[in-house]
C-alpha cells in the first residue's frame, strides 16, 4: 500500500526550519540546503515545494503571520469558553494583547518578523505578506472599539477607524520592544490599557 504523504505537514516542517535558521543567523542565513538539514529532508524534498529561496521564505513568513492571527482567534475563543461570549471591549483587549509576545511562542513569532523587516524595504511581496493593510481587520476592530463606548455609555470621540489603526500600531510595537527584551510583557500591557482608556473614554 503506497504511503500517505501529508503535503501540508512537510510544508510546515520547512517553514519551521526557516524560522529558527532565521533566528539563529538572520534572514541571510537561510539557504535551501540549510533548509533542508534543519528540517531533516532531502534538496529534492525542498525544491519539490519551493522552486526557489524567494519563495521559501515569503511562504514561511505567511505561515507566521498567519499564526499571529490564529492566536488572536484563540485568545477570544479562550475568553468566550470561560466566561461566555465576550463583550465588544473584551474582544478588543483580547485581540490587542495577543500581539504582547505573552509567552515564549509570541516571542519567537514577533522576533520573527523583526528578522525580516529590513528585506521587505526591497522587496515589495514581502512587504505585502507583513503588513497587508487588512481593511477588514481595521473595520472590524473600529467597530469593537464603537460596541466598546456603548458598553461604557461613553461618547462617540473621532474616527473610530483611525482610533483602530493607532490601536494596532501601538499594539505592534509594543510587541516587538517584549520581543526584543527592552520591556516585560506586564509593562507593555500596561501602556496599552493606558492607551485603550484614553481610546474609550468613561460614561
Amino acid at each position: 500500500m503506497p504511503k500517505v504523504v501529508d503535503h501540508e505537514d512537510r510544508k510546515r516542517r520547512l517553514a519551521e526550519a526557516v524560522w529558527a535558521l532565521t533566528l539563529q543567523d538572520g534572514l541571510e542565513g537561510v539557504t535551501l540546503r540549510k533548509v533542508a538539514a534543519e528540517a531533516g529532508v532531502s534538496m529534492g524534498q525542498v525544491q519539490h515545494y519551493h522552486a526557489s529561496r524567494e519563495e521559501l521564505v515569503r511562504d514561511a513568513v505567511r505561515r507566521a503571520v498567519a499564526a499571529l492571527n490564529a492566536r488572536i482567534e484563540a485568545s477570544i475563543k479562550a475568553v468566550a469558553e470561560e466566561d461566555g461570549p465576550p463583550g465588544a471591549e473584551v474582544m478588543l483587549r483580547e485581540c490587542l494583547y495577543a500581539m504582547l509576545a505573552r509567552d515564549e511562542e509570541g516571542v519567537r513569532l514577533l522576533r520573527l518578523s523583526v528578522a525580516v523587516l529590513g528585506r521587505a524595504i526591497s522587496d515589495p511581496e514581502m512587504a505585502g505578506v507583513l503588513g497587508p493593510g487588512d481593511g477588514e481587520l481595521l473595520d472590524f476592530t473600529a467597530g469593537l472599539i464603537a460596541g466598546a463606548r456603548a458598553e461604557r455609555g461613553a461618547k462617540a470621540a473621532g474616527d473610530p477607524r483611525i482610533d483602530a489603526d493607532i490601536c494596532w500600531t501601538v499594539a505592534t510595537g509594543l510587541g516587538v520592544d517584549v520581543a526584543l527584551g527592552m520591556r516585560t510583557p506586564a509593562a507593555a500591557k500596561g501602556v496599552l490599557d493606558h492607551h485603550l482608556e484614553c481610546v474609550l473614554g468613561r460614561g
